[in-house]
């Protein structure tokens, strides 16, 4: 058993397939990091909540909690509600060391392939036939 474990941390919706793109990217994670235990943590109206995913990781057996916010700015909730949402959890959990990843859209590497991903639809908006316009 891995003593580490990742969080990832989205906003959440009141629709429960908003969170499908989420959930692909942490079994995209379980397959690459099998003996990594991965929780998936939403800020509102979904579950399960970030205390409750860092006491599962904890209750594995977890130590040390990369928590990566899937949020693409450093907005209020990263910069105000994430730290005290944080601090209340280790509270309730002794012990559990927790570091908090950038939002994704301060990684240079994530922004420069949504990049290539806009030229690559650019370039089949360029090839494909138009006529009439489609949306």
């Amino acid at each position: 058993m891995s003593r580490t474990g990742i969080v990832l941390f989205a906003h959440g919706a009141r629709e429960a397939q908003w969170a499908r793109p989420f959930q692909r990217i942490r079994s995209l994670l379980e397959r690459r990091a099998p003996a990594t235990p991965i929780e998936l943590a939403f800020l509102e109206s979904m579950r399960p909540s970030l205390a409750e995913a860092l006491s599962a990781l904890a209750s594995r057996g977890a130590e040390r909690i990369t928590l990566v916010p899937l949020f693409m700015a450093q907005g209020s909730h990263l910069r105000n509600d994430l730290p005290a949402l944080v601090q209340r959890a280790a509270a309730g959990n002794p012990g559990l060391s927790i570091r908090i990843a950038p939002a994704i859209g301060d990684v240079d590497a994530l922004l420069d392939a949504i990049a290539q991903w806009v030229l690559e639809e650019d370039a089949k908006t360029r090839a494909a036939d138009l006529d009439p316009p489609i949306a």
